[in-house]
């Protein structure tokens, strides 16, 4: 067995081989067994390292010859078999270190090509060629550990009071830590060419968690290439703290506006629209982590049609332990006739027909809170109708406006971005969550939904006779966009969504014995309730003999 390696640290140079170590070795006998080694065929690696293996037949042979009964060894041959006896520790000793230097070498080669893992220098390396990386970048002179120590999580507070979610947990997560690459691995061998515009990535903030705000922030910086991010303009919707955004733009491509009273997230979202100088607009929440080439593909398919609205799939972060949880691909956004959003499966149809894993799926409406847009586009389309108030339904009315006035809404299979989904807001509405939801909600199905807007308020009966404001401006928008009807969206777009039948319904009066179901308290908040019903006794017995009749 011969080994000789070189290491690349001069003046070191190794050559080891066993003869060498026991030179008297003799022959094999004739009847003694052969073993043979092949030379090994190593892949290109930084390390450099030649290997050959050979057969040494005076090493392997001695000690296990067949010998005739009676046999006894030589003093010679006995002498031998101790020095191979001596020699073996040392060389397993030696190949355990070429197979270690073996493994060095190679591991910045397989640890790319783990799943999840992090580009490595090689591969920012390899990357660079395809990806640019801007170089006047100038060291950053952001102070983390200040900046997240002035709004920690205080031991005996309850971790969930301030933000809905466990403020300890995301204390504790790293801001730059390395997250699961969840998407299908036909999309990490996508050549994803050709001239991409940058964009302007807009995030409305009101008293986010410092740590989440952060890692979002550091997830953009560090998973996306330099030029692809023309700015990151965060719009401070008037949080107790200016600092919670105005310390951040010590990161790189960091701005920050602050509104002078709490305007919402609409509003909040067309004052950043217009502040961006990117053509391409794209909009996030504060509380996201972005995966690992999310932003080519959507930028890709918005190049090639100006037209398009596209959105990643929307990853989980857990809102209890801050996991992040790979979501369903085949997911697409729906909604019932109360305009109540909801993640729906694809239909079979549509399974069966997509042959592609990756492709784009079309989708009738967006979550809303990610998505890329052409800001030509955008403002074309009436960007966003800013009436509507604090948060809920602008996706809705986004979504019916982009269909139904000549454009398209998609989800990308190979764009992924964690969310942090929360079950309830922990900020307030001046009107209320349920009030601010119904007046929003009811300008866009005033302006879009024509004749089956009956169905929503069958749906809210709540909403019927609620103000919601003047809408002729927006009435006009769809005019002069000549956009076309609501049976159009639910004919090609949403044919799923299926209309009721007005005769499975009736008018009537819901009975036990004496007492009737009532709706009790003020308009904004209705609730149902056991009364005594109102009319004559002798009614109420008709009425009762009717139904046992």
């Amino acid at each position: 067995l011969s080994l000789s390696f070189s290491l690349p640290f001069p003046p070191f140079s190794l050559s080891l081989s066993p003869s060498s170590l026991l030179p008297s070795l003799s022959p094999p006998l004739s009847r003694t067994p052969s073993i043979s080694l092949f030379p090994l065929s190593l892949p290109p690696s930084p390390l450099p390292i030649s290997s050959s293996l050979s057969p040494s037949p005076s090493l392997w042979g001695v000690g296990v010859r067949q010998r005739e009964p009676g046999c006894r060894a030589s003093r010679a041959e006995r002498a031998e078999m101790r020095r191979v006896r001596r020699a073996g520790p040392m060389l397993l000793v030696l190949a355990a270190a070429a197979a270690a230097a073996l493994f060095c070498s190679l591991w910045p080669e397989l640890r790319r090509l783990m799943p999840g893992a992090e580009p490595g220098p090689q591969a920012a390396e390899h990357r660079s060629r395809e990806l640019p990386e801007e170089s006047d970048e100038q060291p950053e002179a952001f102070d983390e550990r200040g900046y997240l120590a002035g709004k920690r999580w205080r031991r005996g507070e309850d971790p969930y009071r301030r933000h809905a979610f466990n403020q300890r947990e995301s204390g504790r997560v790293p801001s730059t830590r390395t997250v699961q690459d969840t998407r299908h691995y036909q999309c990490s061998l996508q050549p994803w060419e050709g001239e991409l515009p940058p964009t302007s990535i807009i995030i409305t903030v009101h008293n986010e968690e410092r740590a989440a705000l952060l890692r979002t922030i550091r997830s953009l910086l560090n998973r996306t290439p330099a030029y692809l991010i023309h700015e990151i303009i965060l719009v401070d919707d008037f949080s107790q703290d200016p600092a919670d955004c105005q310390l951040l733009t010590a990161l790189p491509k960091v701005k920050s506006l602050r509104n002078q009273q709490r305007e919402g997230l609409i509003r909040s979202r067309v004052r950043g629209a217009d502040a961006a100088t990117a053509g391409i607009l794209t909009f996030l929440d504060s509380h996201c982590e972005v995966n690992r080439d999310w932003l080519l593909p959507l930028l890709q398919r918005v190049a090639q049609d100006p037209s398009r609205v596209v959105s990643p799939v929307i990853d989980i972060i857990n809102m209890d332990t801050f996991a992040y949880v790979a979501a369903s691909p085949d997911l697409r956004g729906g909604f019932d006739w109360s305009l109540h959003f909801k993640w729906e499966p694809l239909s079979e149809e549509v399974r069966v027909a997509r042959t592609d894993p990756i492709a784009p799926i079309r989708t009738p409406v967006i979550a809303g809170g990610l998505f890329v847009i052409n800001k030509a586009w955008f403002n074309h389309l009436g960007s966003y109708d800013t009436e509507m108030e604090i948060w809920g339904g602008e996706n809705f009315e986004l979504s019916f406006r982009v269909w139904m006035c000549g454009g398209s809404l998609e989800i990308l299979p190979c764009s992924r971005v964690g969310h942090v989904f929360r079950r309830k807001h922990p900020y307030l509405f001046p009107d209320g969550n349920a009030n601010t939801y119904i007046r929003n909600t009811q300008r866009a199905v005033e302006v879009w939904m024509d004749d089956f807007k009956r169905f929503y308020y069958a749906a809210r009966p709540s909403a019927k006779g609620q103000p919601y404001g003047d809408i002729q401006s927006r009435l006009k928008l769809k005019m002069d966009l000549k956009c076309k009807p609501f049976r159009w969206y639910l004919e090609h777009v949403y044919p799923e969504l299926r209309i009721p039948d007005e005769t499975d319904a009736a008018p009537g009066v819901i009975q036990q014995r004496q007492d009737c179901v009532e709706t009790v308290g003020d308009r904004g908040s209705l609730t149902m309730a056991l009364r005594p019903c109102l009319g004559s006794s002798n009614q109420v017995n008709q009425g009762n003999a009717g139904e046992r009749g």
